[in-house]
Parts: structure tokens; C-alpha cells; sequence
């Protein structure tokens, strides 16, 4: 007698975003990424659709940052210069390039101008062949002013300009439409606001399929859950038609995964029990994206190139087909 699988049938899907252009879209990428476009849960290939494999991006700051020392050996001779640093990620295979303007802090004593932004973010795209994501410092009134320079200037290249808050996403949808860029909105770990934040944007005039996600996410040991929780009632929202709650999420799992004590303690300090640091840093990072792409992520932020790695074996052996 054949067992017959119950499976969940919807009506809804995520919605596709294509990231990047080519020559004979009016930019100069090698390829586009394109993101979303499930109509089932995370990897359930026997109850619908996935078109689209999770995305990685990797990180690149346009000033030194402030990371762990195990990072050094991979990123030490290019953490001067984003655009060296850009060059090296997508030679360890980045799908998309996440470039923060962390330097343009008005706060810091040399803090890097808009058009200095616009300049390097450019650069960036000439020295780069992978779609570009750029972030702006995360002051309100900086960010206006970065994002707008960045997107007349990578006008055409359908990058993604973020983060767009209740607080201040007119300006930054507004440099959106200006350059035909995609736009990055970011919610508190709150679906509410998520969804409200998508409705406001929506309504200004950007396009369904120019808008990305981020409902903001939590390492491992701090609060993963709550994030997990958040982006499985995204996705379920999105697959029982809410078209509100359809548009691709990006998950932190990079920069959030190595602010865990975790990660970083040295051995010395954490005990024997906790293992080295480095293969504890790597691991807690490839958990954090690992846990997080089962909630419904479709573009994950990494850091450490080992990380890397054993996440897209994951992805690889996820993908592999199980329909019934």
C-alpha cells in the first residue's frame, strides 16, 4: 500500500527581486542575483517551487573595522581600501557585494563626505563584475545624503540602496526610484512594522519586485529566536498571499553572529570546555545563517570565508531535490 505524503498547498509566493543589471540592461554587471520567488516553505521542494537558491553576500567597510584578529589573514592586506577588499571577496565567491559606509559616521573626526561615498561606491562597481548593496553609516540624516549621491551614481547598475526605517525611507525610496535602484527596508524584529514600513513604501511608488527586507536579525545566543520567529510568520504571510509580507528577506548573520561573546573569547577566558576560538567563531557564524535560512532568508550576510564555505555545502545538500 503506497504511503501517500501530506502536503501544504498555498496560494501565495515570495517575490522575485533581481539585483544588479548587465551591459544589455543598462549597466555592467557580469550577472544578476535574483532573489525570492518560492511558493513553499525553506528547502520543501516537494510542496512547491524554488527557483532561486539563498544568495551570499559578503561584507566590505570602507574603513578598517573593528573585527576579531582571526579575520586579519584574509582580509589585512585589502581592510585599507574597499575596493581592493571588494575585488578579494568576489574572488572567494560572493554572490553580492554589501559594501557599508561605516567611515561616514559624521560622528568620526575625518568622516568620509557623500560624494566621497558616491565616488568610492563607483569604484566599486568598476573594479567589481557581481551585483552591489551599499548601506550608509546608520545616521539618519548621513544616510539621506550618502544613499542619494550613491544611487546618481551607480545609476542604471540596479543596486540595492539601504536601510530604509519608518523614520526616514521617503528620502531613501526617493534615491531609489531616482537611479532605478532596489530598496532595502528595515523593520525592529517587528512584523507589524514590517509590514507597515512595506505598505508606506510601496505606496510612494517602488515597485514590488524593487523591494528587499531586512526585519533585522539576532546571533546565535542572543535572541535568535526571536528573529527565527519573525521571518517564519514573514514567509508564512507571504505564502497564504499577503502580498505585503512577499518581499525577500536578508538575513545579518555575519556581523551579528561575531557580537556573541561566543565567537570571540579566547579560550583562555572562555575555558577549555568552549573550544579554540577560531573554528568556535567560524561555527557560530555558520549556525547563525544556517538557523536563520530555515526561517525563509533569501540573501545571507557572512564575514568569514570558512564560514562561507560550509554554509554553501549546506545550501548545496538543501537544494538537492525531494520531491514525492
Amino acid at each position: 500500500m503506497p504511503v501517500e505524503i501530506l502536503k501544504e498547498k498555498f496560494t501565495g509566493k515570495v517575490q522575485e527581486v533581481v539585483l544588479g543589471a548587465t551591459k544589455e540592461e543598462g549597466g555592467t554587471r557580469a550577472k544578476t542575483v535574483t532573489l525570492g520567488g518560492s511558493s513553499t516553505l525553506p528547502f520543501m521542494q516537494y510542496e512547491g517551487e524554488i527557483p532561486n537558491r539563498p544568495a551570499i553576500a559578503f561584507e566590505v567597510w570602507d574603513i578598517k573595522p573593528d573585527w576579531h584578529e582571526c579575520f586579519e589573514p584574509y582580509y589585512g592586506d585589502v581592510w585599507d581600501d574597499p575596493v581592493a577588499w571588494a575585488k578579494k571577496v568576489e574572488g572567494l565567491g560572493a554572490d553580492v557585494i554589501y559594501l557599508e559606509f561605516k567611515g561616514a559616521d559624521p560622528e568620526l573626526e575625518n568622516s568620509r563626505s557623500a560624494d566621497d561615498c558616491a565616488k568610492v561606491a563607483k569604484a566599486v562597481l568598476e573594479a567589481t563584475t557581481v551585483p552591489l548593496i551599499v548601506q550608509g553609516p546608520g545616521h539618519p540624516d548621513k544616510d539621506n545624503e550618502v544613499l542619494q549621491a550613491v544611487g546618481e551614481a551607480a545609476a542604471g547598475e540596479n543596486i540595492a540602496l539601504g536601510v530604509a526605517e519608518k523614520d526616514n525611507y521617503r528620502s531613501i525610496a526617493a534615491a531609489a526610484m531616482m537611479g532605478k535602484h532596489c530598496v532595502i527596508g528595515r523593520s525592529p524584529v517587528d512584523i507589524n512594522i514590517l509590514k507597515q514600513l512595506n505598505i508606506m513604501i510601496t505606496e510612494m511608488g517602488i515597485a514590488p519586485d524593487k523591494i528587499i527586507n531586512d526585519p533585522m536579525s539576532s546571533g546565535l545566543g542572543y535572541g535568535i529566536e526571536y528573529s527565527y520567529s519573525i521571518m517564519e510568520r514573514t514567509r508564512w504571510g507571504a505564502l497564504i498571499g499577503d502580498k505585503m509580507m512577499s518581499f525577500p528577506i536578508v538575513i545579518l548573520a555575519g556581523p551579528e553572529a561575531w557580537r556573541a561573546k561566543e565567537s570571540y573569547a579566547p579560550i583562555e577566558e572562555a575555558g577549555p570546555g568552549w573550544g579554540e576560538q577560531k573554528p568556535r567563531g567560524i561555527m557560530w557564524e555558520a549556525m547563525t545563517a544556517a538557523s536563520l535560512l530555515q526561517s525563509g532568508g533569501d540573501l545571507v550576510l557572512m564575514r568569514h570565508p570558512e564560514a562561507v564555505e560550509m554554509l554553501k555545502k549546506h545550501i548545496d545538500d538543501l537544494m538537492k531535490p525531494n520531491t514525492y
